[in-house]
């Protein structure tokens, strides 16, 4: 059987992954990070008055005709304060935020005036000469210019990073309907494993992966519960998927994944439930498997199973768990994060596997390659920046533009 192309296999997992209806209010401060739920309608118009973007002397801009001309301050307007209607031939000293009076189409800037006189105790009764000709609506911030009265300021599917909820808080919202977050369970099957902080045994490896995946899980807002190292018997990996799709949306395994004789992910999870087992023509990683968990209650959990190898473990979930997670909370489907950015080094022998390299930004805008690109060196992946995503068969030579995934667009974005 052929493998599947990176592209093919995430147009399965996405047709797979609908978005659970349900949903929670949540105050605005614990909104940060979670998926919103329904449209965000505006009650208000931001700002909810004409106001001024700059403090200076606010008039009728048609009283100007000319630099030098000569007219009177009759009014003092600072911000949360109404002026009066402006009179032809006068003008109101006004402070940035403050609203607008009737009559007034144009703000001077106070570096384009020059004072005449001394103000009285109440600030106002002097007269200022205007050496700037101003445009009806200048330094004027318009009713509703940021947000409209009924209108949609934030679509349901929003991703709320700290810019989202100041939207909100500006339509004087308090709380928001969020999605329920995604529930995940996660194991590690190797009898090899070894948690770290515990004696290592012979032959044993500190598992990294536990702590490399839940840390990503973390990072896309999901709750995680963490049933740790699963002995390598096909009972022990049984009883795991049964426990884990009691409570959880999707089931996340590392390691196991072959057809090896100590490989049980295959058996168990189709004993539980269903699976495909997948190679993937991408380089680190290959196998991967997806599937669902039968419950109790005639409902399923998903399940993917990642490669053991922790580069090959942390990449396939960047490049498929993180968009079925993302599918699951009904977030907005963005394109795919990469900007085109120059190599600073030869690739002569390329894979005809898609290949995901790890890479450097340089302070000259250019990549470098870390040296080892072993699918079991994991501090290609500290080191680097993020992916450089090179097609089945392509040479790349110093200069030549390709693609570039930045990790932060991969754990956030």
């Amino acid at each position: 059987m052929s493998m599947k192309t990176a592209s093919q296999a995430l147009e399965i997992l996405l047709a797979h992954a609908i978005p659970s209806p349900l949903g929670e209010m949540v105050s605005l401060q614990e909104s940060l990070g979670r998926v919103l739920a329904q449209d965000l309608v505006s009650s208000v118009n931001v700002p909810p008055m004409d106001n001024t973007q700059m403090d200076g002397y606010v008039l009728r801009a048609q009283d100007i005709t000319e630099e030098g001309i000569v007219i009177t301050v009759t009014q003092r307007i600072p911000a949360g304060y109404v002026g009066q209607p402006l009179q032809a031939g006068t003008a109101a000293r006004i402070f940035t935020g403050a609203s607008i009076p009737p009559n007034a189409t144009a703000v001077v800037m106070q570096e384009d005036c020059e004072v005449i006189g001394k103000p009285s105790e109440s600030g106002i009764g002097y007269q200022i000469k205007v050496n700037h000709i101003p445009k009806s609506g200048e330094w004027i911030r318009e009713k509703g210019e940021d947000i409209r009265e009924k209108s949609i300021v934030l679509q349901a599917g929003t991703y709320l990073r700290p810019q989202e909820l100041g939207v909100a808080a500006s339509a004087g919202m308090t709380q928001l309907m969020v999605k329920k977050r995604i529930k995940v369970a996660l194991f590690f099957t190797g009898d090899e494993l070894t948690l770290p902080g515990q004696a290592l045994k012979p032959g044993g490896i500190y598992n990294s992966n536990r702590d490399t995946l839940i840390a990503c899980v973390r990072a896309l807002g999901c709750h995680y519960t963490d049933f740790g190292i699963v002995p390598d018997t096909l009972d022990a990996t049984r009883n795991t998927l049964r426990a884990a799709a009691k409570e959880h949306d999707l089931i996340v395994t590392s390691g196991g994944v072959s057809v090896g004789e100590e490989d049980h992910i295959k058996p168990a999870v189709t004993a539980e439930g269903q699976l495909d087992m997948w190679q993937i023509a991408i380089k680190p990683g290959k196998p991967l498997a997806f599937g669902s968990v039968r419950r109790e209650s005639e409902s399923s959990a998903w399940f993917m199973g990642l490669p053991g190898n922790p580069v090959s473990s942390f990449v396939t979930f960047l490049l498929f768990v993180r968009p079925f997670i993302l599918a699951l909370q009904g977030r907005e489907q963005r394109h795919d994060p990469y900007v085109l950015l120059e190599s600073n080094f030869d690739w002569l022998r390329p894979d005809k596997r898609n290949e995901f390299l790890r890479v450097k930004i340089r302070q000259d805008g250019k990549l470098d390659l870390f040296p080892n690109q072993s699918s079991g060196v994991l501090t290609s992946a500290a080191w680097g920046d993020g992916l450089a995503d090179i097609p089945p068969g392509q040479i790349v030579r110093k200069g030549d533009k390709i693609r570039f995934i930045p990790f932060n667009q991969l754990l956030h974005g």
